[in-house]
């Protein structure tokens, strides 16, 4: 394909994502699934070039900073507490996943080695964390299930991408050794957090010393990448890697970066993700049209695969659920022997968690790296792309709706300190140190407006600390006409120009003044 047709190509994709985006939200289905299934009807449309989906390049471009991003945001509170449920999923869950399917697939094709068998079991078995995030946050859960997802999302790929090598090289070499298999899977995710625990204090060091904002913003996209490809250029897991540097970055961010700092690359970061996630999926759809070529084309997989795929996809489902419960009841066991560390979920949050196993990129891409002479290659690839296209669309475009079935109740406790009495410990904090500085050294009063605001803004917030509801619908009202007299300061500041009374530094200064003060009105007003 020649460069020009190949940035036009970019350029569909791009139209075709912007599209799907708005069809899904007009008919209320989550973009993932619009995009999916959009990308596999582009793939077919005449005229249009195979598009080829680079197993190697679609990891190192699409995973670490999507994964940066999930360690970035991550309550690193409740991580830190919920590991062990975390890596019950991240690790139990997909090994376990794993053996399931690889028996079920035994079972279906006998004349597959025990390993190849494995080897599919391992391609499907860990969620996706492209595919989590772009389904979790349109939904709203109880914490620890939002911590628990989360969480799984960030690890289980090392995980899975560990089990798939050793059961590659165990099918191509008849040779297997679980000890040696356990060792390296250890070795592997302790070299990953050394790996990124440096790269993620060396990224903390170097921003110290940059004050173009720019070069900040720049540094912290670069992140993901150094840390992913350091972790894999010294052979441990470039995941973990880029977990922990991301969970040091998320740390550190609040007290390193400047305020407009935050803001600039915050918004760069969220169009950066947004623009990665959507394209993920059209590439994932689109690659459909290569997947059917290899398997033979559509009358063979129909004929030949889709009474074993569909048993795959089961198996995909019945192992997470089945996972799932188990641990809930050994932990009611537990509970009940008097293990008052032991909290089950309980069956509705149990529910939900099992029903969130949707795979993406990480799926597609490993199945695309199998070896030619890999036995049962194109059936692997066919069953890939369908657990795929089954878990994004059937199980991430219902998760909404059994949510709103269910009701999950969030039953962690509450933290000590809520949101308004936060708020007022800060407006007090804020008020004892404009009383110091309102005086001058004889003691008389310089500052007298700006301690008088300080003082009605820390009696504001200890009456919302008081009674946050009732104070919020008064409040709301208030925040309306700030933001109506905003506009009305916008709209002239816009005519000054156009009829060239400003110049357009003016403009931009101003600008920004007001962009800044309406974000601030907008956040108060809806808290």
């Amino acid at each position: 394909m020649h460069a020009v047709e190949t940035f036009e190509l970019v350029l569909l994709l791009l139209g075709a994502v912007v599209a799907l985006q708005w069809l899904a939200e007009r008919i209320g289905l989550p973009p993932s699934a619009a995009l999916l299934v959009g990308g596999g009807a582009l793939a077919f449309l005449p005229g249009l070039p195979p598009i080829e989906l680079d197993p190697e390049l679609a990891l190192v471009l699409f995973l670490p900073p999507l994964l940066m991003d999930g360690a970035y945001y991550t309550a690193f509170g409740r991580f830190r507490r919920h590991l062990p449920g975390i890596l019950s999923l991240a690790v139990g869950a997909v090994v376990f996943t794993t053996l399931a399917v690889g028996m079920a697939v035994h079972l279906l094709l006998p004349e597959l080695p025990w390993a190849a068998c494995f080897a599919l079991g391992a391609i499907v078995s860990p969620p996706d964390a492209v595919a989590a995030r772009a389904v979790l946050q349109r939904v709203q859960l109880p914490r620890r299930l939002q911590a628990l997802l989360e969480g799984e999302s960030l690890l289980n790929d090392a995980t899975g991408l560990v089990v798939f090598r050793f059961a590659v090289v165990a099918a191509l070499s008849g040779v297997f050794e679980p000890g040696a298999a356990i060792g390296q899977f250890a070795l592997l995710s302790f070299g990953g957090i050394v790996v990124g625990v440096i790269t993620g204090f060396a990224w903390v060091w170097v921003l110290r010393y940059l004050s173009n904002e720019t070069l900040v913003v720049t540094t912290a996209t670069l992140l993901c990448w150094v840390a992913y490809l350091a972790g894999e250029a010294v052979h441990v897991s470039g995941v973990i890697s880029t977990v922990t540097a991301g969970l040091i970055f998320g740390w550190y961010q609040h007290v390193i970066m400047p305020a407009a700092v935050r803001l600039q690359g915050s918004a760069f970061w969220r169009t950066l993700t947004f623009c990665l996630e959507a394209i993920v999926f059209i590439l994932i759809g689109s690659s459909l049209r290569n997947v059917l070529a290899r398997a033979g084309g559509l009358e063979q997989v129909l004929t030949n695969m889709w009474g074993p795929v569909l048993v795959i996809m089961a198996a995909v489902v019945v192992a997470r659920f089945f996972w799932v419960f188990v641990i809930e009841f050994a932990l009611k066991a537990l509970r009940v022997a008097g293990w008052k560390r032991a909290r089950p979920l309980g069956r509705r949050q149990a529910t939900i968690l099992a029903w969130t196993g949707m795979r993406g990129v990480v799926t597609l891409a490993v199945a695309l790296t199998l070896p030619a002479n890999m036995p049962g290659r194109d059936f692997m690839l066919v069953a890939a792309f369908a657990v795929i296209l089954m878990t994004v669309v059937v199980q991430g475009g219902t998760l909404g709706m059994l949510i709103r079935v269910l009701k999950p109740e969030d039953k962690d406790p509450p933290a000590k300190v809520p949101l308004p009495e936060a708020e007022a410990a800060i407006a007090r904090a804020k008020l004892a140190e404009a009383e110091k500085l309102a005086y001058d050294d004889a003691g008389k009063l310089v500052h007298p407006q700006l301690l008088d605001t300080y003082q009605k803004r820390a009696a504001a917030t200890e009456k919302y600390a008081s009674d946050a509801d009732g104070f919020m619908q008064n409040i709301r009202g208030h925040f309306d006409v700030m933001l109506k007299a905003l506009a009305a300061g916008r709209a002239k500041l816009i005519l000054l120009h156009r009829k060239g009374d400003i110049e357009d530094e003016t403009l931009h200064n101003l600008e920004r003044d007001l962009d800044l003060e309406e974000l601030g009105l907008i956040y108060q007003r809806d808290g």
